[in-house]
């Protein structure tokens, strides 16, 4: 019997990694026997590192860089097993979770040190890059990240504007000319799970300024602030990537990879799964296991287990979503390949107790659904 274990993370309780674990140990108490391949997933945030160079697919390195707010930290990025692909999470230079909620301000945070990321990669000769851009901290459109890399953003006195999302306002001028040179030639692509525009009501403002720290007034600032910054990409580089979808993803970070450097967005599940060549696993497989913290309507646009649950579905694959928490129509996740869902918790739990006791939980509940699963062979 073979089977694919590949949960992404159940945040504020296990990796990716430690879920896939827990499910294989689960599977392994009831069916010794079975062949399982664990693929730990990401959707292009927190994890993706882990998911294309963790458990001997490649090397993990670590790179001091400047965080959202200035100071110096060390992130880990890695390198396929391939040797010629880098693998960047923005979070780990950028992200929301490098800073208290009394620290999060929008106005200030810059994507500075993922450039210092991109940069270490160009250093180590990678000429592919595949970047995930979820959980920012981050409004500034991805200039913090170009300026790292040689990029200049002038005022209309040719001085250099400030960092952090607020001082785009200020903006009168682009300066590509030092741009670093190794970019010309590198084949840049970027996850991201979300297709909202650089500005607007659904723009990167409005939508995700709030939870990184932002009230109604900073967030019209911002706003005004990365409609500036397209108009001076539209004015000095030609390019009009105001509304493009996933140009506000990241506060922008989309639309400045993509003006900057020429990287093109995918969905994130897509090229993780492409990377993972999923394919290869697919046929002849019995029964497929994913899961998440939370089955819920964001589920069903782009993220890991509904991404994975339509692949296997082309295959006849039967699956198996777990999570932390399921919210919404059942009927919705089965009509897109999910066989069937449950939630782990054994009883009626505080958020608090769930988290601590995720591992615990995902195993017995594995456990039990092995053992209902294996009679049901029995009887067939």
């Amino acid at each position: 019997m073979r089977l694919i274990i590949a949960p992404d993370k159940f945040k504020g309780s296990m990796t990716a990694s430690e879920a896939a674990e827990r499910i294989a140990a689960g599977v392994n108490s009831v069916l010794p026997e079975a062949e399982l391949k664990l693929l730990p997933l990401s959707d292009g945030g927190e994890g993706l590192t882990e998911a294309l160079c963790g458990a001997g697919k490649g090397i993990i390195f670590t790179t001091e860089v400047t965080d959202p707010l200035g100071s110096n930290i060390k992130a880990n990025w890695g390198i396929t097993d391939r040797g010629d692909t880098a693998v960047i999470e923005m979070a780990a230079a950028s992200g929301l979770a490098l800073i208290s909620s009394r620290e999060r301000d929008p106005k200030k945070t810059t994507t500075y040190g993922t450039g210092e990321l991109i940069r270490a990669a160009l250093d180590h000769g990678c000429k592919k890059l595949i970047i995930g851009i979820g959980g920012s901290a981050t409004n500034d459109g991805g200039a913090g990240m170009a300026e790292a890399l040689g990029v200049k953003f002038l005022d209309r006195n040719g001085n250099e504007i400030g960092r952090g999302g607020v001082e785009l306002q200020n903006l009168s001028h682009i300066d590509l000319s030092g741009l670093d040179p190794r970019l010309k030639t590198a084949d840049i692509k970027v996850a991201c799970d979300v297709d909202n525009p650089l500005t607007g009501l659904q723009g990167a403002s409005y939508i995700y300024g709030p939870q990184k720290g932002a009230d109604s007034g900073t967030v019209t600032a911002l706003d005004r602030a990365l409609s500036q910054l397209a108009a001076i990409i539209k004015k000095d580089l030609d390019l009009d990537i105001e509304q493009t979808p996933g140009a506000g993803a990241a506060g922008g970070l989309g639309a400045g990879l993509m003006a900057f450097l020429g990287a093109t967005l995918y969905p994130g599940i897509e090229l993780v799964l492409d990377a993972l060549k999923i394919e290869n696993f697919l046929p002849g497989c019995n029964l497929l296991i994913t899961g998440e913290g939370s089955l819920d309507s964001q589920s069903l646009h782009g993220k890991a287990p509904v991404g994975i649950a339509k692949r296997a579905a082309s295959h006849s694959v039967p699956v198996i979503a777990l999570a932390g928490r399921i919210s919404g129509d059942p009927t919705k996740f089965h009509q897109v390949g999910i066989n069937a869902c449950f939630a782990i918790a054994d009883g009626p739990l505080t958020l608090a107790e769930s988290l601590k006791r995720g591992p615990e939980l995902i195993e017995h509940k594995v456990r039990e659904l092995m053992l209902f699963w294996s009679t049901g062979m029995m009887i067939t």
